[in-house]
Formats: C-alpha cells, sequence, structure tokens
C-alpha cells in the first residue's frame, strides 16, 4: 500500500511539473528585432515647458541608430548619438548612447510585450527587481508612446512621444 501511494504521488508530482513547463515554453518568445523597429522615425517630447526633445531612429544591422537633440527656445543645448545592438546571447538591445561633453551611458532594452518594452542601466541586467532607474515605454498607437520614468521602483515622470511626420 505504502508503494501504491508514493507511486501516486510521483505521478501526480511529474504530471504537474510537465505541465507547468508545457506551459511556460508554450509561450510565444517576442521578436525583439521585429519589435523595436516601431522606433524608426522622428520622435519629438516635450521635457519643460520651453525645451522639447527630438529623436530621430533609423533602422542599423538588427538594432536601431539614433541622433538626439534638445531644444530650448529654438537653440540646441544638448546633443548625442545612440547605437542599439541586438545581443542575441541576451535575447536584449544594448544600447551605447554619448552625448556630447559626457560619459557613455551603456542601457539593456528589451520588450515585455508587443508594445511595450523596459530600458535599464546594463550594469542592473542581472538584477532589473533591484534597480535604482529604470524606463517603461508603452506604444498607445503606432505614432505615440509613454515612457515613463522609474527611480526606486517609483514612477517618477511620465513622457508622451509623437512621431514627427
Amino acid at each position: 500500500m505504502k508503494i501504491f501511494c508514493l507511486a501516486t504521488i510521483i505521478v501526480v508530482f511529474l504530471l504537474i511539473c510537465t505541465n507547468r513547463t508545457q506551459a511556460q515554453t508554450s509561450q510565444a518568445k517576442l521578436n525583439q528585432v521585429e519589435l523595436i523597429k516601431q522606433f524608426v522615425g522622428s520622435w519629438k517630447v516635450d521635457i519643460a515647458e520651453d525645451t522639447t526633445c527630438f529623436w530621430e531612429a533609423r533602422l542599423f544591422g538588427t538594432g536601431l541608430e539614433g541622433n538626439i537633440k534638445y531644444v530650448t527656445k529654438g537653440k540646441s543645448i544638448e546633443e548625442g548619438k545612440q547605437l542599439l545592438g541586438y545581443d542575441k546571447s541576451t535575447d536584449k538591445f544594448i544600447d551605447a548612447e554619448l552625448m556630447k561633453g559626457k560619459d557613455i551611458k551603456i542601457f539593456a532594452v528589451w520588450f515585455i510585450s508587443k508594445k511595450k518594452c523596459v530600458i535599464l542601466l546594463y550594469r542592473d541586467i542581472s538584477n532589473p527587481e533591484q534597480a535604482s532607474f529604470k524606463e517603461e515605454l508603452e506604444f498607445k498607437t503606432p505614432d505615440i508612446f509613454l515612457e515613463t520614468i522609474i527611480v526606486n521602483n517609483k514612477p517618477d515622470k511620465t513622457y508622451t512621444f509623437t512621431r514627427v511626420k
């Protein structure tokens, strides 16, 4: 009787584990390279009352090449370059951003759904839940996405990017 009960417990355990594993592996993997293409184009976002950020993103290989410019009262106050490349081993993009006169910043970028991606400093990639700084970008329409800045796991600011036609 004890052997029968033990065998039954083992079979039930294996069935539960197998179903859970199949459910996890049957989820479709997001195609990061295709999803990043949503950002291709020219974008504009108001940062402050008289300051606007312009971001232009072009396809380059399996990623994006971008230009960033901040304009206040019609005058450029800051500009920089950006290169996002897909890293197959992590299934994420590595984003190198270099603003004139500043140190380079390296970010990890990846989609968590077809319309939403996460950005954080690359040094935090192994433990994103503990990152002190994170951004979440979410497409509301093909021509509008929201960028929410999260500091210490709390939303800090939200910006609305609009495609410039």
